[in-house]
């Protein structure tokens, strides 16, 4: 079973391409995605990695823990699971939580 891994204190010049390799020198990666911000497309210098299994998870997070890339110390640890959002703008409507 694949395991996610979060990824955070990236240099802003890493992309996708780059991660993946990084990560595949430690085990099968399933999927490498840099996340980016949505309007200018500029990485926000955090990402996960999917490993093909628990151990090579764990093999990668102990050899790039606190790793420095680019003048940056990684940090790698299991991602927690996404939480629900609720839908709308801030939960309050339209009206900012007034009533009309």
């Amino acid at each position: 079973m694949s395991k996610k891994l979060y990824v955070g204190n990236l240099s802003y010049s890493v992309d996708n391409r780059e991660l993946e390799s990084l990560f595949a020198a430690h085990g099968s990666v399933s999927s490498a995605n840099v996340i980016t911000d949505r309007d200018t497309g500029r990485s926000k210098g955090f990402g996960f990695v999917e490993m093909g299994n628990d151990q090579e998870a764990k093999m990668a997070i102990s050899a790039l823990h606190g790793k420095d890339i680019d003048g940056r110390s990684l940090t790698v640890n299991e991602a927690r699971p996404r939480e629900e959002r609720s839908g709308g703008f801030g939960g309050g409507g339209f009206g900012g939580g007034r009533r009309f």
